[in-house]
């Protein structure tokens, strides 16, 4: 974080005038604070230029909630800029790149906006950004964890599959640790709604819609990774560490410990599970729901550990 000063239109860090600095286009309206570092065309920083609908900013109500959708988006962008992971635009790839429309139902039409993913477009209901509604939501979708950044890290998972896995030939591998996908999707969500999972799936999913078809289960899976990288990275910075045993002395903590660079999942969960178990009790000791109500099982510790793999394999690729 750098305090600006501005000088007409220019904008300066106050300790270097002669670098002149550039506000991301969407910080006059109060929506991005970051800059624009490589002097690209558009005035948008790296996060923003992935736009390609906002809402109607005339509405108090559409203005407030893409704030918040852009400060949950700016935390997504985060962790797949500190990953290296690839990041095009819809203008250089119209019909694969990576592409944001934030859209608000229309009551006068009757249409409701769907959250979700298509060929690399994330379509966000504003709504979603409105704390009552998604709560609502969470409660009528029997969802334990319903979050802004959740919906971003989920909806980028089925983004970063076609691009790591589909368009690299990795099904195989893929289908070996989370099964096949080429199973009808559409009526594997239809009797997830209808039926709900399988029971026991506790011991093989992170969450129940992640056992409804192997493409969300690798999007669910996907979002827990990065939910547990960049958790333990915060956590880190304020010397919240933990201090797990394990049996190899090349894996134990030392005094930093950069989530975002461990060797592998399992050095990751050594040191999220003792952190989370300490502030879910905390959590409950104020009446508050647990911040992370999930069980990590073997099976997932194996998916944890493939996901690992294909995103520090990607900027390598």
């Amino acid at each position: 974080m750098i305090a600006l000063q501005q000088d007409g239109d220019a904008f300066f860090e106050p300790s270097d005038r002669q670098t002149p600095l550039n506000p991301c286009a969407n910080a006059g309206i109060g929506a991005c604070n970051w800059l624009v570092e490589d002097e690209h065309p558009s005035g948008f920083c790296m996060a923003c230029r992935h736009n390609l609908t906002i809402p109607d900013l005339s509405t108090p109500e559409n203005s407030e909630n893409w704030q918040r959708i852009e400060l949950a988006k700016r935390h997504l962008f985060y962790s797949l800029m500190r990953f290296g992971l690839p990041l095009v635009t819809r203008i250089e790839d119209p019909e694969n790149g990576l592409g944001f429309e934030f859209l608000a139902d229309d009551s006068s039409a009757g249409s409701t906006v769907l959250t979700g993913h298509a060929n690399g477009l994330i379509t966000l209901n504003v709504a979603e950004a409105s704390d009552a509604e998604r709560e609502a939501r969470r409660v009528s979708l029997g969802e334990p964890f319903r979050t802004l950044v959740g919906h971003f890290r989920h909806e980028v998972g089925h983004y970063y599959w076609d691009r790591l896995v589909r368009d690299r030939g990795k099904q195989e591998t893929f289908r070996a640790v989370f099964g096949d996908e080429s199973q009808d999707y559409g009526a594997a969500l239809q009797h997830h709604y209808a039926e709900g999972p399988a029971p026991g799936w506790e011991q093989s999913f992170v969450s129940a819609y992640a056992a409804s078809h192997p493409w969300e289960d690798f999007a669910e899976t996907w979002a827990h990774y990065f939910h547990i990288v960049d958790a333990l990275d915060t956590a880190d910075a304020f010397g919240l560490r933990t201090r797990p045993e394990t049996d190899a002395p090349e894996l134990a903590l030392t005094t930093t410990f950069d989530s975002y660079r461990a060797v592998d999942a399992r050095v990751l969960v050594d040191a999220w599970v003792p952190l989370t178990i300490a502030i879910n009790s905390i959590n409950r000791s104020m009446g508050q729901r647990d911040l992370y109500p999930f069980v990590l099982s073997a099976p997932v510790m194996g998916k944890l550990q493939y996901i690992h793999e294909l995103i520090h394999a990607a900027p390598a690729a």
